[in-house]
């Protein structure tokens, strides 16, 4: 007799748990609480759906137990995500590592998910809200309760709660028994506390972004840094807002580190400032950055230097050149807070990962149960990290379900 396997949550992990759950030859029930499956999906890589990355950078992968993913991704590697998807009839191609659908459309990967599931006769149940789920594994459910011998919960976090990802799972889960480590927004916006920021507000620049926890760096990134009225955006900011959020949640002091020039050693930009005066002394200090750096910041870093615009580029004293090389930089601006889930693209936290087998995805405390995708306390940097843990999660998920 067949498996019968309920999949709560249609996003990406469980689309394709579905479909490996189905080729398993389990019959598989997918229940969504939104009107349409696949809606986070296809904002994903700005629409284009960036399905994979094919590097591997150290710290890919946070949590409170980074190796966890790695059962997971051994083996449902980038080279097997990729085959997956080919198989379903996606034209892949690939820029400086990041794999998209040649299409540049996140609807064709969404719809060859859709295509397979219908193909292989998998339900998909819309604006079915679940409501509990019982030990032994009765679904209840706003339109009557289901029994099934394996439930695979792939609810997503909290992140982006117009996409139907809404944290809903997480009170299934702890009325199971699970411990939740708090949902923090990440991959998100920082919000800043210096008064500076409407001025130089749409400023785009490549920059390092430096984050210190309590004055001690905690994490990096280089890339476009964007300067919003509020405070900082861009995917360096992104890729080190998880740590700011948790910081902030425990009462630490966060501070991001900007600087401007990363390709200039202090010593080349002082060389460089020096010559600056000598051939331009008889420009007014304002424009004594002018061509260096966007005009807008060059005003502000000016003025964080203690130069007087109004005054003459060969007037600007010794100590100011140094106060301006310090805030180019090694400008620090204090976080008062993270974006909200709203504008979040995952979260940090969920279902804690020591209560769950890394290898199979089932739950160490209920028999049966299985979890993929963002319902875990597992989030990845920018660049299609993300996709590819849905990926790998649910298939494996789905394989080790319908095998029972």
């Amino acid at each position: 007799m067949k498996q019968q396997i309920i999949i709560i949550g249609a996003g990406a992990s469980g689309l394709v748990a579905g479909i490996s759950a189905a080729r398993e030859g389990a019959s598989v029930t997918i229940m969504e609480h939104t009107a349409r499956p696949g809606k986070k999906l296809l904002s994903t890589g700005n629409g284009k759906c960036n399905i994979t990355n094919l590097q591997f950078p150290k710290g890919a992968y946070r949590g409170n137990q980074p190796d966890f993913v790695f059962p997971a991704l051994n083996a449902v590697p980038v080279n097997q995500t990729m085959d997956f998807f080919k198989d379903l009839g996606i034209v892949l191609t690939e820029r400086n590592g990041y794999v998209y659908p040649n299409s540049g459309q996140a609807t064709t990967v969404l719809e060859a998910l859709l295509f397979e599931l219908e193909h292989l006769g998998v339900r998909i149940m819309t604006e079915c809200r679940v409501k509990e789920i019982k030990e032994d594994l009765t679904v209840v459910t706003d339109n009557g309760k289901h029994r099934c011998d394996r439930v695979i919960l792939a609810a997503g976090s909290m992140a982006a709660p117009k996409t139907g990802s809404d944290g809903s799972g997480y009170s299934l889960v702890r009325k199971l028994g699970h411990h939740i480590i708090e949902p923090l927004p990440a991959l998100v916006q920082l919000r800043c506390k210096e008064k500076w920021y409407k001025q130089a507000a749409g400023v785009r620049i490549d920059a390092l972004v430096t984050l210190k926890i309590d004055g001690k760096a905690a994490a990096s990134d280089r890339g476009e840094l964007q300067i919003t009225d509020y405070g900082i955006s861009g995917i360096p900011v992104f890729q080190i807002s998880r740590y700011a959020a948790r910081a902030l949640k425990e009462g630490k002091q966060a501070v991001a580190q900007l600087d401007f020039l990363p390709e200039f050693s202090d010593d080349d930009l002082e060389k460089l400032l020096f010559a600056r005066q000598d051939r331009f002394g008889y420009r007014p200090a304002e424009d004594f950055l002018h061509g260096v750096l966007n005009s807008k910041l060059a005003k502000i870093l000016l003025k964080e230097a203690g130069i007087d615009r109004v005054t003459w580029v060969k007037e600007i004293t010794v100590q100011e050149i140094k106060n301006l090389i310090g805030c180019i930089k090694e400008l620090k601006t204090k976080i008062v807070s993270t974006n909200t889930f709203d504008q979040a693209q995952v979260c940090s936290g969920g279902v804690d990962t020591r209560e769950v087998d890394p290898v199979t995805m089932e739950s160490r405390l209920i028999r049966g149960l299985y979890f993929s995708g963002e319902i875990l306390d597992v989030d990845g940097i920018c660049g299609g990290y993300n996709l590819q843990w849905a990926w790998s999660s649910g298939i494996t998920a789905g394989i080790n379900a319908g095998r029972g």
